[in-house]
C-alpha cells in the first residue's frame, strides 16, 4: 500500500518569525512519527531557519524550486547541491505557477528534474491543465505530454520513485475544487498512462491531489483510490488547517 503524502507550498509568503512560529505548531502537533509523510517548502530565505527547526521532528524539509544548473553566473538561481546542503529532501519540480508565470516548458522542467535526481532531492512534479485546455478536451494530451517527457528524459523507475502532483490550474488560487471523481479520473489517467510503460512502477507512485484541498475537502479527496495525498497551497499556512490535512491522510 502506497504511504500517504501531504506537502506544504508556502509559496511567497511569511516573514522569519511567523515561518519559525508556523512550524514551532506544525512540529507540536504533527508529533515525530506521523503516519503519513509530511513535508514543508517555505521560501528559500527560511530555508536554514526551518531546517533547524524540523531536524529530529517527523517533518521533512523541501524546496519550492530549483536551477537546472550546477554553479556559476546564474543571478538569483539555488542550485541542487545548495538545497541537500542546507537539509533539503524535496524539491517541487514545474509548478504551474512556474510554468505560467515564468515560461517553463516541459524540456527545462526535464533538466530540473534531472538535477533533483542528481543530488539526491526527491522530485515533486506538478502536472495539469487550464481552463481552456480541460474545456476544449485537451486535458488527457497536455498531461501526457507533461508525464511522456519526464519519462522520456529520466526513465520510468526515476519517476516513480518521486511524487507527482496533480495541479488542475483553474483550481489553483480560485476557491474552485475539483469533484472528488473529477480528481479520481485525472489520477487514475496518470497512473495509466505510466501503467502502459511499466505497471509495477506504476501502482508504486505516489499522486497528489494539488487544486486547493483544505481541511474541509481532504478527507474525501484522500479517499479516492488513486489520490496519494495533497499538494497543499494556502492551507498550509494555517497550522490547525494544515495538521487537519496532515490527519485526514494518516
Amino acid at each position: 500500500m502506497r504511504r500517504k503524502f501531504v506537502a506544504g507550498n508556502w509559496k511567497m509568503n511569511g516573514s522569519l518569525e511567523s515561518a519559525n512560529a508556523l512550524v514551532k505548531a506544525l512540529v507540536a502537533s504533527v508529533g515525530s512519527s506521523p503516519a503519513a509523510d509530511v513535508v514543508i517548502c517555505p521560501p528559500f530565505i527560511h530555508l536554514h531557519s526551518v531546517a533547524g527547526l524540523v531536524k529530529d521532528s517527523g517533518i521533512s524539509l523541501g524546496a519550492q524550486n530549483l536551477s537546472d544548473q550546477e554553479a556559476g553566473a546564474y543571478t538569483g538561481e539555488v542550485s541542487g547541491a545548495m538545497l541537500k546542503d542546507v537539509g533539503c529532501e524535496y524539491v517541487i519540480i514545474g509548478h504551474s505557477e512556474r510554468r505560467s508565470l515564468y515560461g517553463e516548458d516541459d524540456a527545462l522542467v526535464c533538466k530540473k528534474f534531472l538535477h533533483a535526481r542528481v543530488h539526491g532531492l526527491t522530485p515533486i512534479l506538478c502536472v495539469g491543465e487550464s481552463l481552456e485546455e480541460r474545456e476544449s478536451g485537451a486535458m488527457e494530451a497536455v498531461i501526457a505530454s507533461q508525464i511522456d517527457a519526464v519519462l522520456a528524459a529520466a526513465g520510468v523507475e526515476a519517476l516513480c520513485d518521486s511524487v507527482i502532483a496533480y495541479e488542475p490550474v483553474w483550481a489553483i488560487g480560485t476557491g474552485m475544487t475539483a469533484t472528488p471523481e473529477q480528481a479520481q479520473e485525472v489520477h487514475a489517467f496518470i497512473r495509466s498512462r505510466i501503467a502502459a510503460v511499466d505497471a509495477a512502477a506504476a501502482a508504486k507512485v505516489r499522486i497528489l491531489y494539488g487544486g486547493s484541498a483544505n481541511a474541509d475537502n481532504a478527507a474525501t479527496l484522500f479517499a479516492q483510490p488513486d489520490i496519494d495525498g495533497g499538494l497543499i497551497g494556502g492551507a498550509a499556512l494555517k497550522a490547525e488547517d494544515f495538521v487537519t490535512i496532515c490527519e485526514a491522510a494518516a
